[in-house]
């Protein structure tokens, strides 16, 4: 049972999402966008419910047009996670989700216009407590900020987000939070550093564009591990050429692994070698696929050999260690049975469901109490 996390956060002003607060104590908000036609209104809505069993804390929606603002709004009829409107230069589209009853604005105040129309907005989400996201990506830069730097930097990234900024704090509105994303992992890293020293408001962390699967988790892992690590941070999202619940997988594992959010299980396994007494590959693969819908936190152990295996095992909640000729499951520290190889996924998937039925029939009573 590992120790809480040493990391000391930002202070930062607290705002919220819907029903999800998102700066100041808050847990790191886990969110994803959604990669359907949003005027495919089923299609949306049945992905955005994967999410949300997912875990998703909060889930972005792209609205291009009026056409996919309505269907905004019947979308957010058949779901109850928070949603994100992605708006871009067309003020009408804000006030019209904001009308469907939208959680979030994702626009840019200085790509909307006439100060007129940013006041609009800006006074549409007072009027009923809505967020402004500010969203400034490498990517997309004011062309006089690209002709001042040459080329994308940190400092171009900060100029543009402070001039979305000045712009809301010009109509004393405070209730925003601000991204400023980059594909290069140390140009973001370096942007998020040079904001949160400029602003109070929550940041929204992301490496944009990040890649596919497997390369952009590594890049999302190595970006945002950084700055979560120095207490940078309020929501993530793990932007994965990928279905989108693995961004939400992700990013919960990147939280889990900082010790800054537990959600579901923690596994600590071995890589496996010429020692191990069971496959523990095979082992873990199937575990991982079958015990996705726990969501109790709990540390789980499954290492090959007796070399690592029992202390390894004993500090999880359930710890199997490899043995011969059987394998020995420690629960809560204490050796309590043992397996054979025959049905071993098995029996441990039971072990576990049992175990996390009474973690969270305790954790229950402890909050009942407290």
């Amino acid at each position: 049972m590992h120790c809480a996390s040493p990391i000391k956060r930002r202070q930062s002003r607290k705002i919220w999402v819907g029903s999800v607060p998102v700066g100041g104590d808050a847990p790191i908000a886990v969110q994803s966008m959604t990669n359907t036609d949003t005027l495919d209104v089923a299609a949306t809505v049945a992905q955005i419910r994967r999410l949300e069993d997912a875990g998703a804390d909060i889930v972005r929606v792209s609205v291009p047009d009026m056409d996919a603002a309505e269907a905004f709004g019947k979308i957010k009829q058949q779901v109850r996670v928070p949603l994100v409107a992605d708006i871009h230069f067309d003020y009408k589209i804000a006030l019209r989700v904001a009308e469907l009853g939208v959680d979030c604005l994702r626009i840019n105040p200085g790509n909307i216009g006439r100060e007129d129309r940013v006041k609009a907005v800006v006074d549409a989400a007072r009027d009923k407590n809505i967020p402004i996201r500010i969203g400034v990506n490498a990517g997309s830069l004011e062309k006089d900020l690209q002709k001042k730097y040459g080329e994308p930097t940190p400092e171009a990234l900060l100029e543009s987000a402070m001039r979305h900024v000045e712009h809301l704090q010009r109509l004393d509105f405070q209730n925003f939070k601000v991204s400023v994303k980059a594909s290069d992992v140390f140009m973001a890293v370096a942007a998020y550093r040079l904001l949160a020293r400029e602003i109070e408001q929550p940041l929204h962390l992301g490496i944009t564009e990040a890649g596919g699967l497997r390369s952009g988790t590594v890049k999302s892992a190595v970006g945002l591990g950084m700055l979560l690590a120095e207490g940078i941070g309020d929501t993530i999202r793990i932007s994965l050429a990928a279905d989108p619940v693995e961004e939400i997988k992700v990013g919960f594992d990147i939280l889990k692994s900082l010790h800054l959010r537990s959600r579901g299980i923690n596994f600590i396994a071995c890589p496996s070698c010429s020692r191990q007494n069971f496959d523990v590959v095979k082992t873990m693969n199937e575990l991982e696929g079958r015990l996705e819908d726990l969501l109790v936190p709990m540390d789980v152990a499954v290492i090959g050999c007796v070399v690592n295996g029992p202390g390894e095992a004993k500090e999880a909640h359930i710890g199997l260690t490899g043995g011969t000729p059987n394998n020995l499951v420690y629960i809560d520290g204490k050796p309590a049975q043992k397996l054979q190889n025959e049905n071993l996924v098995d029996e441990l998937e039971r072990l576990i469901r049992e175990k996390a039925a009474a973690k969270a029939e305790a954790d229950a009573a402890l909050i009942v109490r407290g």
